[in-house]
């Protein structure tokens, strides 16, 4: 059962459930992780084919890795730009724009003959994506209704998760059977797909913006609880990319792992991702903040745990597959922290947790591919995560302090 209940534009939600019930989420979450589905697979699906596109264009493998840049820079950039400047429009109109410029990016690097053209295309790529990305997460929880915020975010994040379990691998294999335009082309028409379904399922008036300004969007950001939850986007999600990013020289070098076996592991570890995003949205609504400060505290201790262990293949695949189940599984939750504590920039605030994410993949990998150039080697890259990991703890743990003294100053 849907309504309309009226709200600090908020649009069309649906009514509170009664006290310990749990009403499914309608179907237009799932929708909204196909967008993110096709979005995150467009974003990382580059690595799989970066080879043939350095080839067929005739650019190294290093001027050719620029394309995973840019679209880092775009989300962090185009996130909040693409949500200011789409303001006054609809959440509906504004999923349907972003991802017919999604599409229109995809059939450019499908036809482009150069760099130069591919590497904007991508640049416009990254700013549909963040826009997307950044609606998609206030819409689902705004539909889903009170109490069912952190579990909508989880299905939402969850299609990025799938996207690395199956969207890039299967990007890849695309590429690998019709050429990396082919890539490309599938994804421009599964989007085709996905803008379909958005058109038929979002409500026309969900999350209306009636009267909303830049400036008053910008007063929205004065909460120093988001700021707080910001910070702890970007250091979680340095945490775990310092790590993963270089993770095929971490198991093989480090670990003793034969190379045919990486993509299997990587293949567990991100269904480990798929699950704990799930698990941790569930858990979420009732308990954000145990979720959030038990999180970077177990990929601490995993991350540590993996610098210590050499030439250990079973131990090591057993502790990148919990760091699969952990160290991604509270980004929904953070994101929901954020959102909340925005209050009527909700929206803006979704798409700065989309650029804090990102910073923090940028800071993450930089750090961790300096520290895999020392002395370190491959265990530089895993010691970075970890001390990424501790640092989280100091905005997460400030944030549970923040509630339980609100929660007193309330009782009072």
């Amino acid at each position: 059962m849907t309504g309309s209940t009226a709200g600090p534009a908020t649009g069309s939600v649906r009514q509170q459930a009664p006290a310990g019930s749990r009403q499914p989420l309608p179907l237009v979450v799932f929708v909204l992780a196909l967008g993110t589905f096709l979005m995150v697979t467009s974003e990382f699906v580059v690595a799989g084919v970066l080879p043939e596109i350095a080839g067929d264009l005739s650019v190294s493998l290093a001027h050719a890795g620029l394309l995973i840049t840019v679209f880092a820079i775009g989300m962090i950039v185009g996130a909040p730009t693409m949500t200011l400047v789409t303001l006054r429009l609809s959440k509906r109109s504004t999923l349907l724009l972003a991802l017919a410029v999604f599409i229109v990016g995809h059939v450019i690097v499908a036809l482009a003959s150069d760099f130069t053209i591919l590497l904007a295309a991508r640049f416009l790529t990254a700013l549909a994506t963040g826009a997307f990305w950044a609606v998609a997460s206030v819409l689902a929880v705004r539909l889903a209704g009170t109490g069912s915020g952190s579990r909508a975010l989880g299905v939402v994040g969850a299609g990025g998760a799938l996207a690395g379990v199956a969207g890039v691998p299967l990007g890849a294999f695309v590429g690998q059977t019709l050429g990396w335009r082919g890539t490309f082309w599938s994804i421009a028409v599964l989007a085709v797909v996905a803008a379909a379904m958005i058109a038929r399922f979002v409500p026309h008036d969900a999350g209306a913006t009636e009267g909303a300004t830049i400036r008053g969007e910008l007063r929205g950001l004065r909460a120093p609880r988001l700021w707080i939850a910001l910070v702890a986007c970007a250091t979680t999600n340095a945490a775990m990319l310092s790590a993963y990013a270089f993770i095929s020289p971490i198991l093989t070098d480090h670990a003793g792992i034969a190379i045919g076996f990486v993509p299997l592991v990587l293949t567990c570890f991100g269904v480990g991702s798929l699950s704990g995003t799930l698990l941790a949205s569930r858990l979420g609504d009732a308990r954000p903040h145990a979720v959030t400060v038990v999180t970077p505290a177990v990929t601490c201790v995993l991350l540590g745990l993996l610098a210590v262990i050499t030439g250990a293949p079973a131990a090591t695949i057993a502790v990148v597959v919990l760091l699969g189940l952990f160290g991604f599984s509270a980004n929904s939750v953070l994101t929901l922290l954020a959102v909340r504590a925005a209050g009527q920039a909700a929206t803006l605030g979704s798409s700065l947790t989309v650029s804090a994410f990102n910073v923090g993949t940028a800071v993450g990998t930089g750090v961790a591919g300096l520290a895999l150039e020392s002395s370190l080697g491959v265990v530089g890259p895993i010691l970075v995560g970890t001390g990424f990991a501790a640092l989280t703890l100091v905005p997460v743990v400030a944030l549970a302090v923040l509630r339980v003294s609100a929660g007193r100053g309330g009782a009072h």
